[in-house]
């Protein structure tokens, strides 16, 4: 198997010739003259980023992805060497390289003491400092509030606040969610102490900080890990001070309320990635290799899950009994980490050898490339057709149909489609089947029709024989027919 880049990323790259100074992308400016690079590369799926500090052709890399193939990139093109990791925390939502590229490059990881890492370490934490060049110190602050473990990283030169990356504690617009750990074997009542140390990051470690001080988080808008994140890839801390509703003043009891009063179902494999990033992930290639490859005549698809990657046209033609389809898309990796439980082996199933492997190392990024039990080329094989959504009929009495609406509750408040429909977000779609009249026809849709495929096929999974129908694309005409 080829070491490629098996991650879809855009990298922006940012030079800075001194503190204080605003950034510039891809300046011309003569390497020479600069006291440090940063490079931030982008996991467009997962709306993760990760970078590169360059100063003295030494490399400090934080929070990297589990490929590290960019990275080992980046350092031969910059003729520099690779010297150390930090990890602002353990990741929920991605599994990182910092055990591959500890023993690729023999270099240290740096991480908080209350990650409780069991790989090899360094512990980097409050008044803790790296230094990457004679005028370039990386400075370790402890930020809990997503986390306990949390530590935000202050890039110096020459003792002047420049960057600060930091990790999922603030993020664009927003900070991260503090409830996340609960759903790693501690107590929910940790909800609210960590908003509650969230509050004091923000107000004794960030707004401390100067104007100009340049801000790169862990992620981006649409990531499951904060709320009200914008679509942005860096900011300043005095953008945020403006647009930020975590750095607007407000009592402790007041900042506490708010964090915790809109929290979003979370993916089951996050527990599974932090559990992981703690202990480390093996090396992407050594993994992956050990995967078998197979037909589908091949595949003895009963004894295990089935998830069907290829198109929801395709799978309505022909799939296997019982398979769920999530169809290749961004963040179909997450959806899969949503509803196969980490532990449990299934198939996963795409229509050649070239998007299996695609979807091999999709899955890889959230660590489950480990329970695929085989990966099945679907090909032309002959199996199971889905009942098709007859529309004629549906218009002719709506009544007559149980309308499932798989949007978030945001969404379906925001432009409701159909009279009838009843909102059952699809992320919290599996809790519910059970309750569904399963004499009646089930009539699913979405926004789009991606959601809906995945979410009618969980129904004939956990409900065989159940009449549904997925709307589909044809959600566009209805949608359309209310404006």
């Amino acid at each position: 198997m080829n070491r490629r880049l098996f991650i879809h990323r855009s990298a922006i790259l940012f030079t800075l010739a001194s503190a204080g100074q605003g950034a510039s992308c891809f300046g011309n400016t003569d390497k020479q003259e600069l006291g440090y690079t940063i490079k931030q590369f982008e996991d467009e799926g997962l709306v993760q980023f990760s970078y590169a500090i360059l100063a003295d052709r030494k490399i400090v890399l934080v929070d990297p992805a589990r490929d590290p193939a960019p990275y080992y990139a980046y350092a031969k093109e910059q003729g520099a060497k690779i010297i150390a990791v930090v990890e602002t925390h353990s990741h929920a939502d991605f599994v990182s390289s910092h055990l591959e590229i500890h023993q690729d490059q023999n270099v240290p990881v740096y991480v908080s003491k209350l990650l409780q890492a069991t790989y090899p370490h360094q512990t980097f934490d409050d008044g803790d400092t790296l230094k990457i060049s004679d005028h370039i110190v990386l400075h370790a602050i402890n930020t809990p509030g997503h986390s306990a473990d949390s530590i935000s990283v202050l890039l110096k030169d020459r003792g002047n606040d420049v960057a600060i990356f930091s990790g999922d504690a603030v993020l664009i617009g927003g900070v991260g969610r503090p409830d996340l750990r609960e759903y790693s074997g501690q107590q929910a009542s940790q909800r609210e102490k960590l908003a509650r140390q969230l509050f004091h990051t923000v107000n004794n470690s960030y707004l401390k900080l100067a104007d100009h001080v340049l801000l790169y988080p862990a992620h981006g808008g649409g990531s499951f890990c904060g709320n009200a994140i914008k679509d942005l890839k860096q900011s300043t801390i005095g953008a945020e001070r403006k647009q930020n509703f975590a750095f607007q003043k407000r009592s402790e009891e007041e900042f506490v309320q708010l964090i915790l009063s809109d929290r979003s179902p979370i993916p089951v494999y996050f527990p599974y990635n932090v559990a992981l990033n703690r202990k480390g992930a093996a090396a992407l290639h050594t993994s992956l290799s050990g995967i078998p490859i197979i037909a589908a005549s091949m595949a003895k698809v009963l004894e295990s899950k089935v998830v069907d990657t290829r198109k929801a046209a395709q799978f309505r033609q022909s799939h296997f009994p019982k398979a769920i389809n999530i169809p290749e898309r961004s963040k179909s990796e997450s959806w899969i980490g949503t509803f196969i439980a980490p532990q449990e082996s299934f198939y996963l199933v795409a229509d050649t050898k070239q998007e299996v492997q695609l979807q091999l190392e999709k899955l890889a990024k959230i660590g489950y490339e480990q329970f695929v039990k085989a990966a099945v080329i679907y090909g032309d094989y002959k199996g199971q057709k889905s009942a098709t959504f007859d529309q004629a009929a549906f218009d002719r009495n709506q009544t007559d149909y149980f309308i499932v609406d798989v949007r978030t509750v945001a969404e379906a408040k925001a432009e409701p489609v159909f009279k009838e429909a009843h909102n059952i977000p699809l992320a919290e779609l599996t809790q519910h089947i059970a309750e569904l009249p399963l004499d009646k026809i089930i009539v699913v849709h979405c926004a789009s029709g991606y959601r809906s495929a995945i979410a009618s096929s969980l129904i004939n999974e956990s409900a065989p024989g159940t009449r549904v129908w997925d709307v589909g694309e044809h959600i566009k005409e209805y949608k359309q027919s209310k404006n």
